[in-house]
């Protein structure tokens, strides 16, 4: 027989919201108004869990904070309680009751005061079981879409081997510039630094290449120099000696001369 929403009044389709099957959570005495909480209840009523919680935690009003923790509350009810799964679990039902009205009051003009209504509201979530049929559709969806992700993420991987393979292979008419290397250069590694082996000695050279060559010259313009020095100064010692014979010579004859004017 259905219910009857109070004495001489209409029949009420199905089964009333107290009686209504499955585990719930209840808050009572809520501050907040019922009807601010009815709109985010109308958003969750018959969504899975997960998309209801989802729902929740990205709504913008306050009011979804407090619903999402009854909602949690109903969840963990059934799990540790009735012991369902939480994954086979929907919204079967939630509605706001009004709760008791805090009256307060506020001075006016005149001696006069102003009635404030602070509104109350309690809150109760029911989950249930889904229907097979509705599980049932729903791991066939949840299977299908693991299936093409798992397909997604061998492709991904076949084509990064494919790519690392071809990076890592090198072709037959690669040219790899070994041919342009002089000699010397591709003995260099078997030549002695200063900064690897210490300073250099005289004792570590061997006296060919370059370098000797230039030692080599470099003491024969030292040798040229040399010699064009004692030359010069050889030429410097015979001048001075001339302008010493000449000097000698007109002392003489200024000598000479006035012993003459002496005599007469």
């Amino acid at each position: 027989m259905p219910a009857k929403s109070g004495q001489g009044g209409a029949d009420v389709p199905g089964a009333k919201t107290n009686e209504r099957e499955g585990t719930r959570a209840v808050l009572r005495h809520s501050r907040m108004s019922a009807s601010k909480v009815r709109q985010v209840l109308d958003l969750i009523r018959g969504q899975d869990v997960d998309r209801a919680a989802e729902i929740l935690s990205l709504g913008d009003r306050e009011a979804a904070v407090t619903v999402g923790k009854v909602l949690a509350s109903a969840v963990a009810n059934a799990v540790h309680n009735d012991g369902l799964d939480a994954e086979e679990l929907f919204v079967s039902a939630c509605y706001a009751d009004e709760g008791s009205t805090l009256k307060r009051w506020r001075p006016r003009a005149r001696g006069r005061a102003t009635r404030i209504r602070k509104r109350t509201s309690h809150i109760t979530v029911i989950v249930g079981r889904l229907p097979d049929d509705r599980i049932a559709r729903r791991r066939a969806q949840q299977a299908a879409t693991g299936s093409q992700r798992s397909r997604r993420v061998a492709g991904s991987r076949r084509r990064q081997r494919a790519e690392t393979a071809e990076s890592t292979t090198v072709p037959e008419d690669h040219d790899t510039g070994a041919e342009a290397w002089s000699e010397d250069a591709v003995h260099a590694d078997d030549l002695v630094t200063e900064t690897e082996a210490g300073p250099l000695e005289e004792s570590d050279f061997d006296g060919e290449g370059p370098d000797a060559e230039g030692d080599d010259e470099a003491e024969a313009t030292d040798g040229s120099e040399a010699t064009g020095e004692a030359e010069e100064t050889d030429t410097t010692d015979e001048t001075d000696a001339d302008d010493g014979a000449d000097g000698d010579g007109a002392d003489d004859e200024t000598d000479g001369g006035s012993a003459g004017e002496k005599d007469k």
